[in-house]
């Protein structure tokens, strides 16, 4: 009886069905007393919290800063905590702290905007996250200027502390808080954004936890036979469900949806940002922040099966050991193998015997906040000469050669990204110093490893060869062939998020010939979705029939990630036009996932205006009106939205005719019009992005300003030769200009 009774206390288990509920920390602490206070003051939980006396790090004793002209101040009222500073209207203001924003290296403030008097306590509205920034570590006030800018920011400049881009609910909340809704209505462009704890608490790593919480107190003595735990489950060989729990707050990603939890395919709800040229170097190394993940799978150690837990404490977030112990405690094999000279090469207890300085090189994103790239990748000195991507020993030996560097030059190359930078921008001097490094650091690999030193192929060079031979507009069969064997490589020889990357470079190229790759790859549902999904860009030039065929199978599929790319291009392509029946009911449906996608940022212009372009590709031309004017509404100052929506409305103008036709044109002048100076702004901003010179150009043309047409449409031309539609429109433009 005794036995039979424990075996029904076995196999009873919960219904299927159950969404377990976020219940707070404070449920957890009684069983976790360890883990709790491991957790206390960690980075987690100092992630965001309200301003107070016990929150606030920055001097708010009348302290004062100066950037651009301004002289900001930072003071307190009573118990608030204030900046006086310029608003969003140009004039000084004075704005209260609401909440913080980390604490170490810098710790940030920020101001809520647009709250009304009848919002719940438990919403937060609009809030704008200031420049002005306290560096922890040396004390003092600095202004974090947005990266490559140096001139003041307007405070119509959507990078102004004001602007969408310093906008928390935009790109800051959903990694510094638990269970966060964004709840924005696009009819009134407000936040009503809830949260269950304002920092990154157990939840947000574990899920939601009440059925845990019912489990622990019944009863039984097993837990539940099919919910387990009742917790996403981090532990175990497989290290892939930690990992994807840990990855959507640590990578630079799209989002599908905004109903993630610990334990959910990351692929399903993400799409991972891939190695474009402005944010990895061309070998996969970090250049703009990308937040770990995209780097770390690329890493011999992810493939080796090694988790975050296995070097970081997953509670305090501290290292488990410090420092080569950190990898030597993996890395012993024969003894002294690795921390030894005979294998570094430098002095032991230098910077340079530190297996993460040569492993896991740092650059520093925040002005003062310095992160390690997490590829732990062997230098490749030998690559650097051939490509120019950088290494960690010239990283560290670059700066020998400041002698031959120009005083003024010389101040501002803090580090090695400074030299890199610089260098790309053009000056020679920088860029001999660098070169020079490379190859005497390639030599000295040679004389310390010699027929031990390993230099096999790598994923970057048939990356390198593409880009510059797009770039010089003379691509060539081979090149393309070996980005082509590069796409369908083992995860062993390339990673799947250069694979991917190679599958979207040539899509952006226009590369026709990749299509039967791009089929194959597609339907081997075994592949990696990152490498699935970037095969179906390489349709969007295709003819419809061929897209039919290859995408409607994909509609469906199993992958979240894959199913909306294959939707989206189906429309995007103009095939769904050409779909009758059952087919374009299948898509319509298939539709729905890709509209919520887009609309997890109704905050943003650019959800509205991808739904408008979907839209017009379905013929569902009053729809696309309106969602243009709601990108409009939602962010007034982006371009995009009116030229695109003026295009739409010139068109359906000339199906109208008469006075609805001219009711339409007016609408149309209007949109130019008011689009005009804010091409003119994003010219100014970015003078070397050869697309946006070439839209401005175009807007200055339909405006009858030819003059001023020709300037941009040329430097559109300067700036990127190979791009065909730009040599044809100021081509045009000449031959109308010289006509009588």
């Amino acid at each position: 009886m005794i036995v039979s009774g424990v075996f029904a206390d076995y196999w009873s288990a919960r219904p299927p069905g159950i969404e377990p509920n976020y219940v707070g920390r404070s449920a957890c602490i009684e069983c976790h007393q360890d883990q709790s206070e491991a957790f206390a003051l960690s980075h987690h939980d100092l992630a965001m919290d309200l301003a107070t006396d016990l929150s606030v790090v920055g001097n708010f004793d009348d302290a004062t800063i100066e950037h651009d002209g301004i002289t900001s101040r930072m003071f307190r009222d009573g118990d608030r905590f204030m900046v006086h500073t310029e608003g969003e209207d140009g004039e000084m203001r004075d704005f209260e702290v609401k909440y913080v924003f980390g604490v170490e290296p810098l710790q940030q403030y920020m101001v809520e905007f647009d709250r009304t008097d009848d919002m719940p306590a438990n919403e937060i509205s609009r809030v704008q996250v200031l420049r002005i920034s306290w560096d922890t570590l040396a004390g003092r006030w600095f202004y974090l200027r947005p990266p490559d800018v140096d001139d003041k920011l307007e405070p119509d400049d959507p990078l102004h502390w004001t602007g969408v881009a310093q906008r928390w609910q935009t790109m800051c909340a959903d990694c510094h808080s638990t269970n966060l809704k964004r709840n924005f209505d696009a009819k009134t462009a407000r936040y009503h954004t809830t949260y269950s704890e304002i920092d990154v608490s157990c939840e947000a790593c574990h899920g939601p936890g009440s059925l845990h919480i019912e489990l622990a107190k019944s009863k039984s003595l097993f837990w539940d036979r099919k919910y387990k735990y009742g917790l996403a489950r981090l532990k175990g060989k497989d290290p892939e469900p930690q990992l994807q729990a840990c990855a959507p707050c640590h990578s630079r990603r799209g989002v599908l949806t905004n109903d993630f939890k610990a334990g959910d395919p990351y692929h399903d709800h993400f799409s991972l940002e891939l190695l474009r040229d402005d944010t990895y170097f061309a070998d996969g190394q970090i250049k703009d922040e990308v937040y770990v993940y995209g780097s770390f799978i690329q890493s011999r150690m992810y493939h080796k099966g090694i988790k975050c837990t296995d070097c970081h404490d997953p509670h305090s977030l501290e290292l488990k050991k410090t420092g080569n112990e950190t990898c030597t405690s993996c890395h012993q094999h024969a003894a002294g193998k690795y921390d030894v000279p005979s294998h570094h090469h430098h002095v032991p207890g230098t910077a340079g015997a530190m297996c993460v300085n040569c492993h896991m090189p740092h650059r520093t994103y925040m002005d003062v906040d310095q992160r390690r790239d997490h590829s732990l990748r062997v230098p490749r000195p030998d690559l650097s000469v051939k490509l120019g991507t950088p290494n960690a020993c010239s990283g560290c030996h670059v700066s020998d050669r400041l002698e031959s560097i120009d005083e003024s030059t010389g101040e501002s190359l803090l580090e090695y990204a400074d030299w890199l930078s610089i260098a790309d921008q053009g000056n020679d001097q920088v860029a001999k110093a660098i070169e020079s490094t490379d190859r005497w650091c390639d030599a000295a690999c040679e004389k310390w490893y010699g027929a031990d030193l390993k230099k096999p192929d790598h994923f970057s060079e048939p990356i390198v060869a593409f880009r510059e031979q797009v770039r010089g507009g003379d691509l060539t069969e081979e090149t393309v062939q070996q980005m082509l064997r590069l796409a369908v490589q083992s995860d062993e020889t390339a990673p799947p998020i250069a694979r991917a990357s190679a599958l979207s470079e040539l899509a952006a190229a226009g590369v026709r010939q990749a299509i039967p790759t791009a089929e194959k790859v597609l339907d081997n549902t075994s592949e990696h979705p990152i490498v699935r999904a970037a095969a179906i860009n390489l349709f969007l030039g295709a003819a419809p029939a061929q897209v039919r065929k290859a995408l409607l199978p994909h509609i469906n599929d199993e992958s979240r990630l894959v199913r909306t790319e294959a939707t989206r291009v189906l429309v995007a392509s103009g095939a769904y036009q050409t779909l009758r029946g059952i087919d374009r009911t299948r898509v319509d449906l298939s539709l729905r996932e890709v509209h919520d996608a887009l609309m997890v940022a109704s905050d943003r212009a650019g959800a509205h205006m991808g739904w408008a372009m979907l839209c017009e590709g379905q013929g569902r031309y009053d729809e696309a009106v309106s969602a243009y004017e709601t990108a409009i509404r939602v962010e007034p100052k982006m371009t995009g939205p009116r030229t695109n929506l003026a295009s739409l409305l010139e068109g359906l103008a000339g199906q109208a005719g008469g006075p609805r036709g001219a009711e339409l044109l007016l609408r149309v002048a209007e949109l130019r019009e008011a689009e005009l100076p804010l091409l003119g702004r994003d010219a100014a901003l970015a003078p070397d992005n050869a697309n946006i010179q070439y839209r401005y150009g175009l807007a200055l043309y339909l405006a009858g300003q030819m003059d001023e047409a020709m300037e941009m449409l040329n430097r559109a031309v300067e700036l990127d030769p190979a791009v065909p539609d730009f040599r044809q429109a100021r081509d045009l433009l000449k031959e109308k200009l010289e006509q009588p």
